[in-house]
């Protein structure tokens, strides 16, 4: 018997446009549900927002969302530099490991638009290629190259 994990995230109301991100970084599918197609009257504040978000795609790479449900205040983590060394009181961060730097600089490159980038893509001690960046939605992202040896 095998296990898996995948990250969910949760979003202020922001799902959807989240999903839709996410998939066209990782070249993915995307399925969303909404409340409205549970059952919630489509005259609900909330009808169109997202209960079950799913992007997939054939690189094998997975992740989940959703929207909080009374939830629409933003939040972003503190991230600051602190003698040469990334100091962040986010929760979580998602990572993503290839074992390619061209592969993984195209997802970098798409995922730092309208993101903050907190650890530049480059060579480091343990990596040929590590980076962090916060996206547009304050979901923080660590991508690195598989060290091989």
């Amino acid at each position: 018997m095998a296990l898996t994990t995948t990250t969910h995230l949760n979003f202020p109301g922001t799902a959807r446009q989240a999903l839709n991100f996410y998939r066209s970084v990782f070249d993915g599918q995307v399925q969303m549900t909404t409340y409205k197609d549970l059952g919630l009257s489509e005259s609900a504040p909330e009808a169109d927002k997202i209960v079950f978000g799913l992007v997939f795609a054939k690189s094998g790479f997975t992740i989940m969302a959703y929207d909080i449900p009374g939830t629409t205040q933003e939040f972003f983590g503190e991230t600051r530099r602190e003698n040469g060394t990334t100091i962040t009181d986010q929760p979580f961060f998602v990572s993503v490991s290839s074992d390619s730097l061209d592969e993984l600089a195209a997802h970098w490159d798409k995922l730092a638009e309208g993101g903050k980038i907190v650890e530049p893509l480059a060579a480091s001690e343990w990596s040929p290629g590590f980076g962090m960046i916060t996206d547009r939605f304050g979901v923080t992202w660590t991508l690195s190259v598989a060290a091989l040896g």
